[in-house]
């Protein structure tokens, strides 16, 4: 596990299990926002790289403070608004960050309540801070593909253009995750009549609309609960398959040690291009220098070497004429390739 993640985890049971107590800004800040810039790479006992009440010149609003402004090769980058965990973040605690955005270098800015952070940047106009965010993370439920997003924000790793690159899609998959989330909950009269249209013809009486919306929320719940149960049946067949693979004996150099590391990070290439190609045909490898990841346990179709028998990890990639290594510091990093690793997949598929 790495560092961040190990940290965030620190950081979400310490939400969890006092957020009762940081019912302050000052709460929020010493035991949320400040061990999670840490978690980043920052050195928040530098006043000169984690600013604490930033002031600069807004229009109309001289000498107000924000909470945090971050600086990075000497340029201010990042602004955090805190709130304590008791407010619900709301278009207006913007106020502060919107205002600083257009008066400094920002390209991000961050509002949280030590339970929820919101990032935002300019995607809808230039220097000009956008009002819904693009990046929502719950510091008490997160998952590999937010960590994978977080990472762009480190210190040896801030690139303003890696996090624009995936900035776009992200805010409209998270606006479009919560619309679904609150139609789960509280499914509006129009969707009501969405998904019951051709089911029940009878007249819409409020009785029976009623009705409908108990039944239609509980029908969504239930397509979801069927998906998850779903995958998780397919991906423990997998596993039992590949296990049962693994457990073979087979006559190989006995020099050769298959590491837990390398055991997961097929098991993730594998999970990345089931849908690409049948899991069945994608098997595990292993040699003194590499782990390949083959179709049909073959070696004249790779679809990913992993070189992790070394100080520097890498993953080796075979969606171009030939092998291309890039470096990796967590097995985590293998989903930021998961495309590459689809697209070599699917030159497979008839084969």
């Amino acid at each position: 596990m790495s560092t961040i993640e190990e940290n965030l985890r620190a950081i979400s049971e310490r939400v969890k299990s006092h957020s009762s107590t940081m019912i302050t800004e000052e709460a929020v800040k010493t035991a949320v926002v400040l061990p999670f810039l840490r978690s980043l790479g920052y050195d928040v006992f530098d006043p000169s790289e984690v600013i604490p009440e930033f002031t600069a010149d807004a229009v109309g609003k001289k000498g107000e403070k924000v909470d945090y402004a971050i600086k990075i090769d000497g340029e201010i980058r990042i602004l955090i608004e805190c709130k304590p965990i008791s407010i619900s973040l709301e278009k207006k605690h913007l106020d502060q960050l919107y205002r600083y955005f257009s008066v400094t270098n920002a390209k991000f800015a961050i509002l949280t309540n030590g339970r929820t952070f919101n990032f935002y940047t300019d995607l809808e106009a230039p220097n000009k801070l956008d009002t819904r965010p693009f990046l929502i993370f719950d510091v008490t439920d997160f998952n590999a593909g937010i960590v994978t997003e977080l990472r762009k924000f480190e210190k040896g790793a801030f690139d303003v253009s890696a996090i624009l690159a995936t900035a776009e899609r992200l805010k409209y998959t998270s606006g479009v995750k919560q619309i679904i989330s609150k139609l789960i909950e509280d499914p509006t009269e129009d969707f009501v009549k969405l998904a019951s249209h051709g089911i029940y013809e009878g007249r819409m009486t409020a009785p029976v609309r009623e009705m409908l919306t108990g039944v239609v929320r509980a029908a969504f719940r239930e397509v979801i609960m069927d998906t998850v149960k779903s995958r998780l049946s397919n991906a423990l067949a997998d596993t039992e398959e590949v296990i049962e693979k693994i457990d073979e004996p087979v006559a190989e150099d006995p020099e050769v040690v298959t590491s837990e590391e390398e055991r997961e990070g097929y098991m993730i290439v594998k999970a990345i291009v089931r849908d690409t190609i049948a899991p069945k045909r994608v098997v595990m490898r292993d040699q003194k220098s590499y782990c390949g990841v083959l179709v049909d346990n073959n070696n004249r179709k790779p679809v990913a070497r992993l070189w992790f028998n070394r100080s520097v990890k890498y993953i080796g990639l075979f969606d171009g004429e030939n092998e291309e290594r890039l470096i990796i510091d967590s097995l985590d990093q293998i989903y930021d390739h998961s495309e590459r690793l689809r697209a070599t997949a699917r030159k497979y598929i008839e084969k």
